[in-house]
């Protein structure tokens, strides 16, 4: 767990990320379109996201005295 939060680098492989937005977005009545880009803000703001519950995850684990 440690080297990973020492690594800045996205552990969500990027094709599968993207099939996931893309079946996601299958769901809404428009047609949505996704940049390079914009797929790959999605990503890291995921990541961050999921980082930042796992951590609280964590902490309330530590808290409650849960192994």
């Amino acid at each position: 767990i440690r080297k990973y939060q020492k690594s800045t680098k996205l552990l969500i492989q990027k094709l599968s990320f993207q099939k996931l937005v893309r079946e996601i977005a299958k769901d809404f009545k428009t047609i949505l379109r996704f940049g390079s880009s914009a797929i790959a803000a999605l990503q890291e703001a995921t990541q961050a996201y999921l980082v930042g519950l796992f951590k609280d995850t964590n902490l309330s684990s530590i808290h409650a005295k849960i192994k």
